[in-house]
């Protein structure tokens, strides 16, 4: 699988790259992970207000990059910034299963939105780039959304995820053995460290096995 972030995409936000990880992974319940899960709760809860939230560093630089595609980032929220704003709220994540609530944590801790996606439901070769008013775009539990004018994941049948929503087709389900999880950075700032920590969420909680750093190419 090649994986090419497009000129779209880099014309705007030049600093702008994806961690992509492929692994084999054991989908479980939440049991393990709910602990952790309940930490980092009340930890965001405790650190910040939602005013605080738009000021994170790595947070501020994703929402300039959405503002640099076009795009409202108050309207059409990064996930990882959404994620934030809930557990400020006092709502609590959703605990679905140990690969979602995974995604979910090393978002919440990299402050940078994730993509835990099924790798065997992807087709070919995938591109990133801007998405446009033409693409019919289904996120999970959201319905059909406008992803013009964000980045956008694509294979050989259309567009799967983006850095607000993905989408039903390549969600996780129990016949899910192997993942590719995207770790999207609009900086080069801490990539390895949120590498490095993808995997070891990822081992600890899903017998992650077989982890693969995914060659991403830049387009000239």
């Amino acid at each position: 699988m090649l994986i090419t972030i497009k000129k779209s995409i880099l014309e705007k936000v030049p600093s702008f790259d994806v961690i992509a990880l492929k692994m084999d992974v054991e989908l479980k319940g939440s049991e393990e992970i709910k602990p952790l899960v309940e930490k980092i709760e009340k930890e965001i809860m405790e650190e910040y207000s939602l005013a605080d939230v738009l000021n994170i560093p790595l947070i501020k630089e994703s929402r300039d990059g959405y503002k640099a595609f076009g795009k409202d980032p108050s309207r059409y929220r990064l996930a990882c910034e959404s994620l934030l704003r809930r557990l400020v709220k006092g709502r609590g994540l959703y605990l679905i299963n140990n690969l979602v609530d995974a995604g979910n944590v090393l978002s919440i801790m990299a402050k940078r939105s994730v993509a835990v996606l099924d790798y065997d439901k992807i087709e070919g070769d995938v591109e990133i780039r801007i998405g446009t008013e033409d693409d019919e775009y289904y996120g999970i539990g959201r319905g059909k959304i406008n992803v013009a004018d964000i980045p956008v994941y694509v294979d050989r049948n259309g567009p799967f995820g983006s850095t607000t929503s993905d989408t039903e087709r390549t969600a996780i389900t129990a016949d899910t053995k192997t993942i590719l999880l995207f770790i999207i950075c609009f900086s080069e700032k801490q990539m390895e460290e949120h590498e490095q920590l993808a995997k070891d969420l990822f081992i600890k909680y899903a017998n992650a096995k077989n982890i693969e750093r995914m060659k991403v190419k830049k387009e000239c």
